[in-house]
């Protein structure tokens, strides 16, 4: 089957048909650094980190981009606010970002680049568009440069927009601009209310890059005037996307030959936000569960559904990834030669627009059929059923044996001294139902469970492991 995704700016969904054979250029719009990141934000890295492993799956070579806004209004606002350099505050919100990221294994890109690293080709590439009649200077002596939407006939294109029912744009001062709904491809200096860092020298005077143009520039030093696919959430599909299509095209380049977006994670109906007073941190989500866990939640829904952001909700989800867990950790030990190779179910699972939630409960299936064959010994078949669920954990980023997901030492030798504590307890309890002492027996049982772990009765004896409920 062919992978087949669901291109936005067609309404339809497409074989994927890359413009090399056997390599994909992607691109993806990445968080403007002004704040922490929350579960909202980090979705879109985990979809299309999905997109890039499975593309690597199954034979391509991917150039992966996503870049980084590290200066814009918010940025400049905040870091006012909070009394501190602008770069500064960029630089630890950096931070805290790559941090969430590796703590539910987002592959770094292929290259990770900045606004504010690309200015001299965002000034190149403005200079084209003012060159071809599609971009104009202000004339009110603010440094402000626009785009004239006007002048590209086929502006609304990707979102299927009239420009008569358009918003006015609110990036910047309208006073300077032929139409209000023209927007900044350079923003004049304000030096009365704005740091003179926060400015680069340009033809139109000191300034700094309005936020759509940076991600052509990026895209098309690092990709090319054309790639494959242009990612990024819902939310950007307008106006960012729209105008990054309309000033790439005006300039000549035919840019992204497929639009990918990734719907919201919302809480009580409204996208996740600051401003709604539910943001989710990371740090504080990954105190109740793992990152492995927080991850699976996120997988296990598709990547264009809404998704309706609850504690039960992903409580319920850990524990489903524990099953999966618990089979291979029995397994381990039982299994001789395996090879990984993934099931046809999972294959068209992922083909068809990255069905993940299909491809989620294929795992299932194999799990389920893999603690059936489990309970009769080692045999070829329970070798394959274990390869078969690591190979399709690795494609989805799940796999409890990547290096990603190992512990601290200090970790390791924390879960020794439980593993130690617990298995004491075990031995009791064993020793009391030998002796038919059942109110012992029972009485041990719920002291674990009280500590939030779970104990099992299997042929080769108790087995604990942490509870998700309680954590």
């Amino acid at each position: 089957m062919t992978l087949r995704l669901h291109d936005t700016a067609t309404r339809e969904t497409r074989d994927f048909v890359p413009l090399q054979q056997g390599r994909a250029g992607i691109y993806v719009c990445g968080l403007t650094v002004q704040s922490e990141p929350h579960v909202g934000h980090v979705r879109s890295a985990v979809n299309f980190d999905v997109l890039r492993r499975w593309l690597s799956a199954t034979g391509y070579e991917v150039d992966f981009i996503r870049n980084v806004t590290d200066i814009d209004d918010k940025i400049l606002a905040k870091s006012a606010e909070q009394g501190i350099h602008w770069y500064a505050l960029a630089a630890a919100m950096k931070r805290e970002l790559d941090s969430a990221l590796a703590a539910i294994n987002v592959l770094p890109p292929t290259y990770e680049p900045g606004a504010t690293g690309h200015v001299p080709e965002i000034v190149e590439l403005i200079e084209q568009l003012i060159a071809r009649g599609h971009a104009y200077a202000a004339e009110d002596g603010s440094g402000d440069v626009y785009f004239d939407i006007r002048s590209w006939a086929a502006y609304g294109e990707l979102t299927r927009q009239k420009v008569e029912d358009m918003e006015p744009a609110g990036d910047a001062d309208p006073r300077g601009k032929r139409d209000p709904r023209d927007f900044a491809l350079w923003k004049g200096w304000k030096k009365e209310s704005e740091p003179q860092t926060a400015s680069w020298p340009s033809p139109w005077g000191p300034g700094r890059p309005g936020w759509h143009i940076e991600c052509s520039a990026m895209a098309g030093k690092y990709l090319g005037p054309a790639f494959d696919i242009h990612g990024g959430g819902v939310d950007l599909r307008f106006p960012h996307h729209e105008n990054e299509q309309a000033q790439s095209r005006a300039a000549g380049r035919p840019f992204s030959s497929y639009w990918l977006h990734n719907a919201w994670i919302t809480t009580a109906g409204e996208k996740m936000s600051k401003s709604l007073g539910n943001s989710l941190l990371i740090p504080s989500v990954l105190e109740r569960v793992r990152g492995i866990e927080l991850r699976y939640y996120m997988v296990a829904a598709h990547y264009r559904s809404h998704v309706e952001f609850s504690f039960e909700a992903l409580d319920d989800a850990a524990k489903a990834f524990r099953r999966i867990e618990d089979f291979l950790e029995r397994a381990a030990g039982v299994v001789g030669t395996w090879f990984a190779a993934m099931p046809d179910d999972f294959r068209q699972a992922m083909d068809d627009d990255l069905g993940t939630p299909a491809a989620v409960a294929v795992i299932h299936d194999s799990v389920r059929e893999g603690n059936r064959l489990l309970a009769d010994g080692p045999s070829d078949e329970l070798s394959q059923k274990f390869g078969e669920v690591i190979a399709m954990l690795d494609v989805l980023g799940l796999n409890p044996a990547d290096p990603a997901w190992a512990t601290s030492g200090s970790d390791d030798k924390l879960s020794a001294v439980v593993d130690a504590l617990v298995q004491g307890l075990l031995a009791e309890r064993t020793a009391a139902r030998e002796a038919k002492d059942w109110a012992r027996a029972d009485t041990i049982r719920d002291q674990i469970a009280n500590a939030g772990l779970e104990v099992e009765d299997t042929p080769a004896g108790p087995r604990w492991s942490i509870d998700a409920g309680s954590v």
